[in-house]
């Protein structure tokens, strides 16, 4: 549809490509708004965005540990990520990768594009002929750009909420992409939405050296639904820590993290299950059977998961308390 649309803008000259871009039949429309940040502190570094156009975040946002990270969006060169992140690992700086890339695109006039290094320092384009309203503002570390949006007020309201935001980088580029869609927004309405953070130093281990690659394809609540994962991403993340402090022998620590993920989402039933096993597994068994119950409850699946985690070891409880558990839930239906 978008294409037929393009098509007829073009027959009746409501306005017109140069005679090379039309020849791009594969890039896509992808008009958005985004953000590219660092968090030195943290040593990390990220882009978010969010678009009516499907899947966002595999043509717009681009990251490489120890590299840097890339925007490219509007009437979208997809290579310039690929090629940004290129040019920036071979040392040059955003300025002069932006200044390569632009170079020898016959259609940079409509190209809205962002890089970042690993020192903080960004360079970006807003091309004359993107559709309004479209803008970009750069600041100490950062750079927000959009374009197709309802109003002029988007940009400087993405700008501020960085600025002003304090929290975790993460975090922080979802209160960006917040308060764009409250200033007004993509002009169509919400999609797709994307947040990626890499490491400013890489270990080496691509596993850890991505921090963070979250997406959202397809929802027309798209800004909240990101904002939503990466609440969840970290729920997840006291999962992790709790398992690890199991490893470790460490009862308090484990309990702490795994009660942190459950409050974060109680109506998670998976967090709860493992809760509950890493309760039984310190020997609280006591304390796991009113967690054990809910579960039950709610997937009697989680019964038979039960009982196949003895075989493997990953339950270890004496035949008694075993019964107990499997027992649990039953008696208050009676």
């Amino acid at each position: 549809m978008r294409r037929l649309i393009l098509s007829i803008f073009l027959f009746f000259g409501i306005f017109t490509l140069p005679a090379q871009a039309q020849t791009f039949n594969g890039e896509p429309l992808a008009h958005t708004f985004s953000v590219v940040a660092i968090d030195k502190e943290a040593g990390l570094m990220g882009v978010a965005v969010q678009s009516h156009w499907f899947s966002v975040g595999s043509i717009v946002a681009w990251a490489e540990p120890g590299v840097g990270v890339v925007a490219t969006q509007s009437l979208v060169n997809v290579s310039f990520g690929p090629r940004g992140l290129a040019l920036l690992k071979s040392g040059k700086t955003p300025k002069e990768a932006l200044a390569e890339l632009l170079s020898t695109d016959k259609a940079a006039s409509y190209r809205q594009v962002a890089l970042l290094d690993t020192e903080g320092r960004v360079a970006t384009h807003t091309g004359k002929n993107c559709i309004a309203e479209a803008s970009h503002i750069i600041g100490n570390g950062f750079s927000v750009q959009a374009n197709m949006m309802l109003n002029k007020k988007v940009v400087p309201a993405m700008a501020k909420a960085f600025e002003t935001t304090n929290a975790p980088l993460p975090e922080r580029l979802i209160a960006v992409l917040k308060a764009a869609q409250k200033a007004g927004g993509d002009i169509r309405g919400q999609q797709s939405a994307a947040i990626k953070i890499v490491r400013i130093k890489p270990t080496g281990k691509i596993w850890q050296d991505v921090v963070m690659d979250l997406r959202v394809e397809d929802n027309p609540n798209a800004v909240n639904e990101i904002a939503r994962i990466v609440r969840v991403y970290r729920a997840y993340e006291h999962m992790n820590k709790g398992d690890l402090a199991l490893e470790k022998k460490d009862k308090q620590a484990a309990l702490q993290e795994y009660s942190a993920a459950e409050a974060m989402f109680p109506q998670n039933t998976e967090m709860k299950f493992w809760h509950a096993v890493a309760l039984a597994n310190l020997g609280s068994v006591k304390q796991a059977l009113p967690l054990f119950a809910q579960v039950f409850s709610r997937d009697p699946n989680y019964r038979t998961l039960t009982k196949r985690l003895i075989p493997n070891g990953m339950l270890k409880v004496n035949v008694h308390d075993f019964k107990r558990i499997l027992q649990a839930g039953i008696d208050l239906k009676r």
